[in-house]
């Protein structure tokens, strides 16, 4: 593990009563929201990602950290809003029907918030109409991210591209598959816009999609 600061490291050890402790008073040492969340708080939640792919940490530790970082978020993103930051883009994320994981949507979630995203997080074992009518309910270029971790789930993922294509929508829908079965091969082949193999890298492809 690399040298960061307390307020990352403070993340990445899931430290949330620390974290908030650090958060107050960066904000009264005049930091900017948009500063403590790019420079501390996103690079904590991309460590935890890399110890998890690595092996070193699994799921409870993954918790904690994300939880210490939605407390962080709960008391910047109002700030953030009244900064006027601008938005980086509009995703709709959600679990495909019959899968109630989670963890990395959540993660994904969370990056993409943090990076100026306007996120709307459907939950878990989403049904497909849900995806469409959260897709026509906002105007212009959006993406949908789709997420599953059970092999038999992904079968989903197709039927709701297909469902987007028949409401009339998939020329300004862009979307994005993820999970720990998806392979690039599978994303091709069921005509999704892009896959990524962990939460850094979703953020990346959702800004290189909305600006293409």
């Amino acid at each position: 593990m690399g040298e960061f600061g307390p307020l990352t490291q403070a993340v990445i050890d899931g430290n949330g009563k620390k974290v908030l402790e650090l958060v107050s008073k960066a904000l009264g040492e005049k930091a900017t929201p948009a500063s403590i969340l790019s420079e501390h708080l996103i690079p904590g939640m991309i460590e935890v990602g890399k110890l998890m792919a690595e092996g070193e940490y699994f799921i409870p530790e993954v918790l904690k950290s994300a939880k210490s970082m939605n407390g962080a978020l709960e008391i910047l993103e109002p700030l953030l809003a009244q900064g006027g930051r601008e938005s980086a883009g509009y995703v709709i994320m959600g679990t495909v029907d019959g899968d109630i994981h989670d963890i990395g949507k959540n993660l994904v979630c969370m990056l993409l918030k943090g990076s100026g995203f306007e996120v709307v997080d459907l939950g878990v074992s989403v049904p497909l109409a849900k995806f469409v009518e959260a897709a026509k309910a906002k105007d212009g270029k959006i993406i949908l991210g789709l997420s599953a971790l059970i092999t038999p789930t992904l079968d989903e993922m197709p039927v709701v591209i297909k469902a987007i294509e028949e409401a009339g929508l998939r020329s300004r829908v862009k979307i994005m598959v993820g999970g720990a079965p998806v392979t690039k091969e599978f994303a091709e082949s069921i005509k999704a816009d892009g896959t990524a193999p962990d939460a850094p890298s979703a953020v990346t492809l959702a800004k290189s999609l909305l600006a293409a």
